[in-house]
């Protein structure tokens, strides 16, 4: 059987963060037609995919999938249960935010089969909070985590933010020390970026903020390292920490280049060396829906060179690259090509190899996106 995730795109949101650029709306009355066409997009790639494949991670993202009621995602994880095959050991995850969610609404997202949180906090700052446009508090933030773990989820990611205009290395020091205070297993931190067509881009357009340089943005994920690694948590990617045995079985889907299928508007698929991705619009997506039970805006078949690259690229930012696996799968063209280079990063001290698997160090990570770009492709 092979390994398969599942994504399901909750596009639904009560407020457009300034900086976020994922697929949203905030109406209220497409709920009930959009989970009629989910079910349907579903159980069409079903008899196209379902054989052979066991489904290890099921993620709702958004949007803000804790927005809906649980028997609204409890209707979308039977619909794929019937259809696929799910591995008891699934991972199912509910993106979640502050102010959408109570203990009763966690208890029941747990009875309908989530095994798993993710809670998008950001910051534990009020000043920050309100700069990012959030609906919630500080107070709340830490509310919704014991919430969470009172219901039964004894595995729950946070998501936080650095690198916002103005924000000092104290600041950002004790929103960490607030995660990590509390009873979670996993942390996700993410520099903040500017995103075409995002407000936060055009505020930055029209000089009515202006955002950090490199540097501060390097001294405050070198201070995140440091201090979640020396609270346990281990970085298993460039952004997600996690404590032993809570590595997120859907990201690493991603990270070691398996395969996924997406569900929903903007949704992304990869499989049996294709990718292809839903229109975005929740009209269209619906519309396509209706008429050929799929919303496919577009497709590319991958060549032997994409996959490489990819597999290079995203093993390097997570756990390693494996020169075993890789030539396996793609033969042994592009170390050979990169020797040179590869050599020159080890005496650098950008790369270290254990056995067969180079892995970037501390050094390399606070450059990865510079380090990667150094490799050739056959």
């Amino acid at each position: 059987m092979k390994e398969t995730a599942i994504y399901v795109h909750i596009p639904f949101c009560k407020h457009k963060c300034i900086y976020c650029d994922f697929y949203s709306i905030t109406t209220t009355s497409k709920f009930e037609s959009y989970l009629e066409s989910l079910l349907k997009e579903i159980k069409y790639y079903a008899w196209q995919y379902s054989s052979g494949r066991n489904i290890t991670s099921i993620f709702f993202g958004g949007g803000t999938p804790s927005l809906m009621d649980p028997e609204y995602i409890g209707t979308i994880l039977r619909c794929i249960k019937e259809n696929f095959t799910v591995s008891s050991q699934a991972e199912i995850t509910l993106e979640t935010n502050p102010g959408t969610v109570d203990k009763e609404k966690f208890k029941g997202f747990f009875e309908a089969g989530i095994n798993r949180i993710s809670i998008g906090i950001q910051s534990f700052d009020d000043n920050e909070l309100k700069f990012l446009t959030r609906i919630h508090s500080s107070r709340q933030a830490e509310e919704t985590v014991f919430c969470a773990y009172d219901s039964g989820f004894n595995n729950i990611n946070l998501d936080l933010i650095f690198n916002l205009p103005a924000q000092s290395r104290e600041l950002w020091q004790n929103n960490m020390e607030r995660a990590i205070s509390l009873p979670v297993k996993h942390i996700s931190a993410y520099s903040l970026i500017l995103e075409p067509g995002t407000i936060l881009n055009k505020m930055v357009l029209d000089n009515k903020i202006s955002m950090q340089g490199n540097e501060i943005d390097a001294e405050l994920y070198e201070c995140t390292i440091d201090t979640l690694e020396r609270h346990g948590f281990s970085q298993y990617e460039v952004s997600n920490f996690a404590q032993k045995g809570y590595e997120c079985v859907h990201n690493n889907t991603y990270w070691r280049h398996g395969e996924y299928i997406g569900f929903g508007t903007s949704a992304h698929s990869f499989m049996d060396k294709k990718r292809w991705w839903n229109f975005r619009s929740l009209s269209f997506y619906q519309k396509a829906v209706d008429e050929k039970q799929n919303a496919v805006a577009g497709a590319e078949s991958l060549t032997k060179q994409q996959l490489t690259e990819e597999f290079v690229m995203l093993a390097l930012r997570s756990s390693g690259l494996s020169l075993k696996e890789l030539a396996e799968k793609y033969g042994t063209e592009w170390y050979e090509l990169n020797k040179k280079e590869i050599n020159l990063l080890k005496s650098e001290k950008f790369v270290e190899a254990a056995e067969d698997v180079l892995k970037l160090t501390k050094k390399g990570r606070l450059l990865c996106d510079e380090i990667l770009t150094r490799f050739n492709l056959p």
